[in-house]
């Protein structure tokens, strides 16, 4: 089916809703892990800086479209039999570069979701960012994007649209995908069905009259959690949800990691097909960013687009 338009009385219940700020993520999960000391070991080789343009795509030549959704306009009725279990997305890490283990009372991908690639046939490792309100960091983040030719997707709430519409263009301007991240960023199993799709179509809409751009088809879930129904109604929508294999606490801004436990941690854990979780609002990921790319690639690893397996067939 070809995706249907936004309905216009979408963008009227985004306008009224101005959620006033959001305080992030909740706790990240991760089970069965040596988590690694945070204190630094070691320092950034003095003069160790990002050197300009890197070999792989060329950020300025046409981007293609994000690949093509299918939209299904399913009675409520038939939500209520599937299962609304609460669940909490968490993984298992795995130091061997191998990707991470995660939940597994039921097939994720059966519903156009995902937290890795896994036909990857190469070491390639997907960038996302999740970006609830701005802490002064996220246009050096595009500038370190633009810098090495490396293209990402930044999950936005309306709040960040409403008070960062300039970043939002940039972020479409040069090459990113921008996904949904609601507009209050709730937890979406615990509303009805109408209540998620004001959430869900609300921020497409106002995306749309805010930049001009529409949002591209993913979603990640606010805090994490989803059920069954959350997933299938999103798949409805046309969206693919967005998990992640990689992550750690980066998102209180009082109490970061140092940059060196960034490029620490993507040492140890990063494995083809990964899928980080990444906070605009840190200052660690920010400070690491430039060298964390040199290392990648130095290490073999490309950076893809989720484009390349996260689409409707």
């Amino acid at each position: 089916m070809v995706k249907k338009r936004i309905y216009q009385i979408m963008a009227v219940i985004s306008l009224m809703i101005l959620p006033i700020g959001m305080t992030g993520c909740e706790a990240i999960k991760v089970v069965g892990t040596d988590e690694a000391d945070r204190s630094a070991t070691e320092q950034l080789a003095e003069g160790d800086t990002a050197e300009g343009m890197q070999e792989g795509e060329n950020l300025t030549e046409e981007i293609p479209p994000a690949p093509a959704t299918e939209v299904v306009d399913r009675p409520v009725n038939e939500y209520d039999q599937i299962s609304n279990q609460v669940e909490a997305w968490w993984i298992r890490r795995n130091d061997q570069h191998l990707p991470s283990g995660c939940q597994e009372n039921f097939d994720i991908s059966q519903y156009h979701g995902y937290y890795v690639n896994h036909d990857a046939q190469d070491n390639v490792i997907y960038l996302t960012f999740d970006c609830g309100y701005e802490n002064g960091y996220t246009a050096e983040i595009l500038d370190t994007l633009k810098e090495q030719n490396v293209r990402a997707v930044f999950f936005v709430t309306q709040t960040y649209i409403r008070d960062n519409p300039e970043l939002v263009i940039r972020m479409k301007e040069e090459g990113h995908f921008v996904g949904n991240h609601t507009i209050t960023h709730p937890s979406l199993p615990g509303l009805s069905i109408e209540k998620q799709k004001e959430e869900i179509l609300g921020c497409a809409a106002y995306m749309k009259e805010a930049t001009g751009y529409d949002m591209d088809p993913y979603i990640r879930p606010p805090k994490g959690e989803y059920s069954e129904r959350t997933l299938q109604l999103c798949e409805d929508l046309g969206y693919c949800t967005i998990f992640w294999s990689m992550a750690y606490l980066d998102y209180e801004v009082d109490n970061q990691p140092t940059p060196d436990y960034v490029l620490q941690h993507f040492d140890k854990y990063c494995h083809p097909g990964a899928m980080p979780l990444l906070h605009n609002v840190s200052s660690a990921n920010t400070k690491a960013l430039p060298q964390l790319i040199i290392n990648l690639r130095e290490a073999g690893y490309r950076f893809g687009t989720i484009d390349e397996f996260c689409r409707f067939e």
